[in-house]
């Protein structure tokens, strides 16, 4: 009896290999009619979202999943339905031990997120515009990892598919920063970060769309759209609500599952902004813990990378893969830390947090505030001090003036012509209505300011004083940390120089994400995932995009 069970047994397993072996039909991308949708989208009441276009004019998906169409083509819609409860809304630890036990592998993982990509982004009801590129190697890469997966930590990365903001350099693909002057820099080598993540065995997945130029280009234009990408949208609500920027497409692709995780950069609130309104978990890391050799910059004194994820824990573990000194990014520090060693304490008992009294008013922020109490924390309500935010545009302007063209002397694929910001505006001149729909008045007053190194010295150190005392509190009065909401703080938190923590706090009436963003002193970052664990865990909120499970 044992052995006709067995028998039985090889048997169905034969047979849903088979059937997962059928040919699929091939999925085509469409361009679609926009017209109506984009008639319909000039009544939003907010300026910004009454977008010109949609769709990239620029990018060919087709040509984009071309290297995938024959591994997808055996991999089946019953597959994808079957692999759901072991990888949708799952950290890391999870999806290593369901490798360890069998339930899954490297390359399915990786075949899962292609075809769940490939799912949404070509149906134009729930295309998202998110993916610029991806990694026609991947597959290969995670054939490999699955090979040699003996010994791998629950905590690693290793195996683990993950997206990059397309301003990051990575070897084997382009890096365009959304802007068509870029669109061919496609032989560079990787960005110090991405050779750190390859080195712990992450899978690079491919790049992502962003607000063009990190969002220092056009004034007033749509968060989330670039000229290469097109216009990103919020899985909460396409068209309703923003995606934050500039990292549209890392909060983006994490909050509806495209990846285990994605990298973001920020200068002023494009890691926190996104993370955000995609209710996702963001960390704005101090200036110098992770390198920025290698990514495509807006200002040295306040740029850095940082990890977008699902949840805390993934987090800390992607902190951990991309840390380490770099001695061709001068602001680089050597950082001797364990984002995740021993685990998180899942207690708030005993933490003194800052609560800002103008916040106050917004009823989600208060009634978390009431949570916090009620589980022991320590809240001093604060009344920070009136600052002057004069000359920052400055502190950008010259920054990126001065800074863009070391990238594209030293970092860019030599085949680029464009050597200056004034290159790129020339250059956008000659097509604007397809590199430039919304102008590039950004760029246009870069090009005019005639602010001096010695001035800009001056406006640095005084950006810097007064974003320190705005957060005084947070020294004066001893608190881990003092609690803001979504990206309302980013600027002064950067001008500081201190980092930022955003995790989902809830949903407004509408459906729109709300986060709590924890702000602490320089090098907290532990301390700031540690507190962010134990509020993610005391609040649970996060829910995935009900379009898009």
């Amino acid at each position: 009896m044992k052995k006709l069970l067995f028998i039985l047994s090889i048997g169905l397993l034969l047979s849903a290999c088979d059937k997962n072996a059928e040919k699929q039909p091939n999925v085509i991308f469409k361009k679609y009619d926009e017209q109506v949708a984009l008639k319909e989208q000039q009544n939003h009441k907010n300026k910004r979202m009454q977008f010109k276009l949609f769709q990239s004019k620029y990018l060919d998906m087709n040509s984009v999943f071309k290297p995938f169409e024959n591994d997808l083509s055996t991999f089946s819609d019953e597959e994808y339905n079957r692999l759901k409860p072991f990888i949708l809304e799952k950290d890391i630890p999870t999806l290593q031990q369901n490798i360890k036990k069998g339930k899954l592998s490297y390359e399915k993982l990786t075949l899962f997120y292609l075809y769940r990509i490939r799912k949404f982004e070509s149906d134009s009801t729930k295309s998202l515009n998110s993916i610029i590129s991806l990694n026609s190697d991947v597959l290969k890469e995670a054939r490999e990892k699955d090979q040699n997966q003996e010994s791998i930590s629950e905590f690693s990365m290793f195996g683990m598919p993950i997206l990059l903001k397309d301003n990051i350099n990575t070897k084997g693909m382009p890096t365009t920063a959304g802007a068509i002057a870029l669109a061919e820099n496609k032989n560079t080598e990787d960005a110090f970060i991405v050779k750190k993540l390859k080195e712990k065995g992450a899978l690079i997945l491919g790049k992502v769309n962003l607000s063009e130029w990190a969002y220092f280009f056009c004034s007033g234009c749509p968060l989330g759209y670039s000229a290469v990408g097109g216009q990103t949208l919020n899985p909460y609500g396409r068209g309703q609500f923003e995606t934050g920027g500039s990292s549209a497409g890392s909060g983006v692709t994490v909050a509806a599952n495209f990846a285990v995780a994605a990298v973001g950069t920020e200068t002023a609130g494009s890691i926190t902004s996104p993370s955000s309104l995609n209710s996702v978990v963001g960390l704005k890391p101090t200036i110098g813990v992770l390198s920025r050799s290698g990514i495509v910059p807006i200002s040295s004194t306040l740029d850095t990378p940082g990890p977008m994820t699902k949840n805390v824990i993934d987090n800390a573990i992607f902190m951990n893969a991309m840390l380490g000194f770099d001695k061709l990014d001068s602001a680089s520090k050597t950082v001797d830390e364990d984002y995740f060693q021993n685990g998180f304490k899942n207690s708030l008992e005993g933490r003194k947090l800052g609560v800002i009294k103008g916040l106050l008013s917004d009823s989600i922020y208060a009634l978390t505030i009431e949570k916090l109490r009620k589980v022991g924390v320590e809240i001093e309500e604060i009344t920070p001090p009136e600052i002057s935010f004069d000359g920052f545009t400055t502190l950008l302007n010259i920054d990126m003036k001065v800074d863009l063209p070391k990238y594209l002397s030293i970092n860019a694929d030599k085949n680029i012509i464009h050597k200056s910001v004034k290159d790129v505006t020339l250059f956008n001149l000659q097509d604007s209505l397809i590199r430039a729909p919304y102008g590039q008045q950004l760029f246009d007053g870069i090009v005019k300011d005639q602010t001096t190194l010695s001035e800009l010295s001056k406006i640095k150190k005084q950006l810097n004083n007064e974003g320190i005392k705005y957060l005084n509190a947070l020294k004066e009065q001893n608190l881990d940390a003092i609690l803001s909401i979504n990206n309302y703080h980013s600027g002064i938190a950067a001008v500081a120089k201190y980092p930022t923590l955003t995790v989902p706090m809830g949903y407004k009436d509408s459906g729109e994400p709300i986060s709590l963003t924890f702000i602490g002193v320089p090098f907290s970052e532990r301390k700031l995932l540690e507190i962010g664990y134990a509020f993610e865990q005391l609040t649970k909120v996060r829910k995935m995009p009900k379009n898009y499970q």
